[in-house]
């Protein structure tokens, strides 16, 4: 992506979408697919987590996100929609809880 271009999704529904895509996912896998830097990728997903919208599974040195689809979307204007509709629309095969 070119410098000043913009995209529909934040960098916090990116990685959302990515993990729901892919659960087993580590930081440099999400950090390459996204673009982002490994630092901004840890930060992300401690939001996610710190919000509810994901869980992370410590399993030996791996991790295992789970997703929580059921939560509402952050913003005002779309707070009566659950996060997991966006994920589905956008491909993603998730359920809800």
């Amino acid at each position: 992506m070119k410098k000043g271009e913009w995209t529909f999704l934040s960098n916090h529904g990116r990685v959302l979408a990515y993990i729901a895509k892919n659960p087993h996912s580590t930081v440099q896998s999400i950090a390459s697919a996204t673009g982002l830097s490994g630092p901004g990728v840890q930060k992300i997903i401690g939001d996610l987590g710190k919000s509810g919208y994901i869980e992370r599974l410590k399993a030996g040195r791996s991790n295992y996100y789970t997703v929580h689809p059921e939560l509402p979307m952050r913003h005002h204007l779309e707070s009566e929609y659950p996060v997991g509709q966006v994920l589905r629309a956008i491909g993603c095969q998730i359920s809800e809880k």
